[in-house]
């Protein structure tokens, strides 16, 4: 067994600088909604505290728990068999903006189980490939039973419907199998395939046509579907080299959608500029970095694997976030990790960060 040492601090840090960064700016970003919507301007950046506090907590307790414990086929196949039941209990719960992506407990506490499946999906395959790094030829018996429990969630996403969750989905199951070993030839196959599903999904359902559409030219309809894209892109534009000051933007006061959640890397170049949002890459940057040095040095292919997962899934969801913001992909519904609001997809990052930490103790 591996040496244990401190656990990576660089990593940590730049977690915690995330967390910071999120809590100051989902309050700017959500003070004067939360005022007229709920008389309360810390509505919203007070449930986001609360959840980081448990966050950080799952966070300092998973990397202590040695990470050999999610080798065990008993609490795989647990984790497996209960995010399923959460991803199907989602559609016997009222849905929100025409979606069923939360399980509901009241008004004072909703879930969503879909950030629990990025979790199990990491978990999952690096416990089923890392015995079958040899058998990676084999497409039968490694390649496509390691694809189903993947699809089978992507499906589940999909209906939702989120598609922007499934992709990151897909798009961590293709690099953790190409990293174990997957020959070219399944992996360009692969993404065939997926590009096919995925532009059928697209052209076949309204909503998605009109937003590429929008995203191909969001000028022809400024008020409707290009909106979102032009109110981003003009708060990004007013942000300029520092910005216009924290607290002092104008997009978010009820011109830029989801401010606080999906587009508030738009507010956080606005109000911190273009310094402010380098900082923040330079974080992700830091955190990936970090996370990638673990994987490829790790002598243990189970941590190899669940590090990388791990790692390329947070980065992924970065990327997607802002490049929505940054109008360089269509909108999709894709939180910035550890800065959007939103309780789940917070707690769940920070208690994946934590695993990720406990396997840097094994690293040198």
């Amino acid at each position: 067994m591996a040496k244990l040492v401190g656990v990576d601090k660089w990593m940590f840090g730049a977690t915690m600088l995330l967390i910071l960064a999120g809590l100051l700016m989902v309050f700017s970003a959500s003070a004067v909604v939360a005022e007229a919507r709920y008389n309360s301007e810390f509505a919203f950046v007070g449930k986001q505290a609360i959840w980081a506090v448990l966050g950080v907590l799952m966070l300092l307790v998973l990397m202590r728990v040695d990470y050999n414990l999610y080798k065990s086929p008993r609490f795989i196949y647990s984790a497996l068999c209960i995010t399923t039941l959460l991803l199907v209990l989602v559609y016997f719960f009222p849905g929100s903006h025409n979606t069923h992506r939360w399980i509901r407990f009241g008004g004072f506490f909703t879930f969503q189980p879909s950030e629990i499946s990025k979790i199990v999906t990491v978990l999952f395959l690096a416990w089923f490939l890392h015995t079958r790094l040899n058998e990676m030829n084999d497409w039968w018996h490694t390649l496509v039973r390691a694809a189903i429990v993947p699809l089978v969630f992507v499906v589940l996403v999909v209906r939702q419907p989120d598609l922007g969750t499934a992709l990151v989905l897909a798009g961590v199951t293709a690099m953790m199998l190409f990293l174990a070993g997957m020959q070219w030839r399944y992996l360009v196959g692969g993404l065939l395939a997926g590009g096919a599903c995925v532009a059928g999904l697209l052209y076949f359902v309204p909503w998605r046509w009109i937003r590429i559409l929008a995203f191909l030219n969001p000028a022809a309809d400024p008020q409707g579907a290009g909106f979102h894209i032009n109110q981003s892109l003009i708060a990004v534009g007013s942000g300029g080299l520092t910005g216009v000051g924290y607290m002092d933007g104008i997009q978010k006061l009820f011109f830029l959608p989801e401010a606080h959640t999906d587009f508030i890397f738009a507010n956080i170049a606005e109000e911190l500029g273009f310094v402010g949002a380098i900082v923040i890459v330079a974080l992700f940057v830091i955190l990936g970095v970090r996370g990638l040095r673990t994987a490829f040095r790790s002598q243990d292919s189970f941590a190899r694997l669940a590090a990388f997962g791990i790692t390329t899934g947070i980065l992924l969801q970065a990327f997607f976030n802002i490049s929505v913001v940054l109008a360089l992909v269509p909108t999709k519904g894709i939180p910035l990790p550890l800065i959007s609001s939103g309780g789940t997809s917070l707690f769940c990052t920070l208690a994946s960060i934590g695993i990720l930490l406990n396997i840097t103790r094994t690293v040198d």
